[in-house]
């Protein structure tokens, strides 16, 4: 088991629905509509009388992350039967898009990961790379920690060879406020096992992902 894997904070195999009932959606609703009130919105038009009413469920859908994903938990064996490949074959998944809540502003930022391992005893189905990015980067987030979760997860699951994962995002609290830089990129990249000594694994990884070294 990866020793910066934390089962705590990283419970993806246990479905846990928040439970936000009518009355707590209503006052929920009432703090937005303050706040919107206060910048200057007139909730009084046909456009934005239900505004707070889709805020708060926009939020809502938009951290269902933290909700879990217990079809994660499927793994299959390996197809590889211990031939002189099997610590060379990466397995790339990628450009993977999606978006996400900054912790700092909760303004969103967005952009695509590439994920890759070596198997060895265990892979698991493609899609469920997907679903991997999409558990860590629906919620309140910072781009470096989800590359860590995801590569640390992925760590956990399937005891690989390697992982590599290269994330690239757009920040919306750079360019809307601040110095209010436009179209900056954030590259953010992490190794574990063979990658992390292999320059020619890296390499391959980048080379896959069509981005220059």
């Amino acid at each position: 088991m990866d020793e910066h894997f934390n089962d705590d904070e990283n419970n993806f195999l246990h479905l846990k629905k928040r439970q936000i009932n009518d009355e707590q959606m209503r006052k929920f609703e009432g703090y937005a509509a303050e706040i919107f009130t206060a910048l200057g919105m007139n909730l009084n038009t046909p456009a934005t009388e239900e505004t707070p009413q889709r805020f708060i469920k926009a939020l809502i859908e938009a951290t269902e992350g933290y909700e879990g994903d217990p079809k994660l938990v499927k793994v299959f064996e390996t197809e590889c039967r211990g031939g002189p490949d099997c610590r060379l074959s990466q397995i790339i998944e990628g450009p993977i898009y999606f978006f996400s809540l900054c912790e700092h502003h909760c303004l969103p930022f967005y952009g695509v990961v590439y994920v890759g391992y070596i198997s060895h005893e265990h892979i698991i189905g493609i899609s469920k790379l997907t679903r991997l990015v999409h558990l860590f980067t629906r919620r309140f987030a910072v781009q470096e920690r989800i590359g860590q979760q995801i590569a640390d997860t992925l760590n956990h699951l399937l005891e690989p060879h390697g992982v590599a994962i290269y994330i690239e995002a757009h920040h919306l609290c750079v360019e809307m406020r601040g110095v209010k830089e436009m179209s900056p990129i954030t590259r953010t990249t992490y190794w574990r096992g063979n990658y992390e000594g292999d320059p020619a694994l890296r390499a391959e990884f980048f080379a896959a992902c069509s981005k220059k070294l």
